[in-house]
């Protein structure tokens, strides 16, 4: 075997769902700079479009195609489209934070619909082509959400819970067929979804305690975990939950004791 070749993705196709921005935006790059072409798709098509301008600027190969996560027959053409498909990974998700017993149906229905059923018909498209195949990684981002949660993140941390078992129930329906599926679990990320957090310094400063290292994160940190499991160095890792969140699981409560 040649180790330094573990990381290597030349040859390989990638179809990165969520790529017009954060870390969706950060994966796409990552992946092309390991030798990928990346189909860069996303609800924003305008972003996505960039993203695929700024690989191509560094020397990669990128295309952009928009996609409804939420609509599965649109989710199948793209994945049809990034066909032979090597990796598939997908980031995009909403939160409506607001307890539990206020949440109304239509905010229910509206995260769930993205956040899980997107979620589903993204591994189904993707399976099947993979499974076609007998080869493939999937990669979807769960987070820290699914194993910990915070009054008003109810709605939004039952879906990532979600998202994780479903990863995990695909990659052992999969594993014969040679299709790994992992859920990458991170903290808090610098990205849009968390702008409503980030504009409130108390909020911001909180979480940024709260974690190990003291300090949120930025889309850019995702990558290594993205490329890692797309790669041939994680060949034998299936149904797992890669952690990324600067030690906040690891850490218990905000007090630091005089020790």
């Amino acid at each position: 075997m040649s180790y330094r070749s573990l990381f290597d993705l030349t040859g390989r196709t990638a179809l990165v769902i969520g790529s017009g921005s954060g870390i969706g935006a950060a994966s796409a790059e990552g992946l092309a700079a390991f030798g990928a072409q990346v189909l860069c798709a996303d609800v924003d098509l305008a972003g996505c479009e960039e993203t695929a301008k700024r690989i191509r600027s560094q020397g990669g190969q990128a295309s952009a195609r928009r996609v409804d996560l939420t609509d599965a027959a649109d989710v199948a053409a793209v994945v049809e489209a990034a066909s032979p498909l090597d990796v598939l990974v997908c980031t995009p998700a909403i939160n409506v934070r607001k307890p539990l017993l206020e949440i109304t149906a239509t905010e229910f229905d509206r995260v769930v619909a993205l956040n899980m059923r997107g979620s589903l018909f993204a591994l189904q498209a993707a399976g099947k082509r993979m499974s076609e195949r007998g080869r493939g990684s999937i990669i979807l981002f769960s987070s820290i959400r699914a194993q910990v949660v915070e009054p008003g993140q109810g709605v939004y941390a039952g879906t990532k819970a979600a998202t994780l078992q479903m990863v995990r129930a695909l990659a052992a329906e999969l594993g014969p067929q040679g299709v790994r599926a992992n859920a990458i679990a991170p903290g808090v990320v610098e990205t849009p979804l968390t702008e409503q957090i980030r504009t409130r310094p108390e909020w911001y400063r909180a979480y940024a305690e709260k974690g190990a290292l003291g300090r949120w994160a930025q889309p850019g940190e995702m990558v290594g975990a993205v490329v890692y499991l797309a790669s041939e160095a994680s060949s034998y890792v299936t149904g797992s939950l890669l952690i990324v969140d600067g030690g906040w699981l690891a850490v218990d409560g905000r007090y630091t004791p005089p020790l």
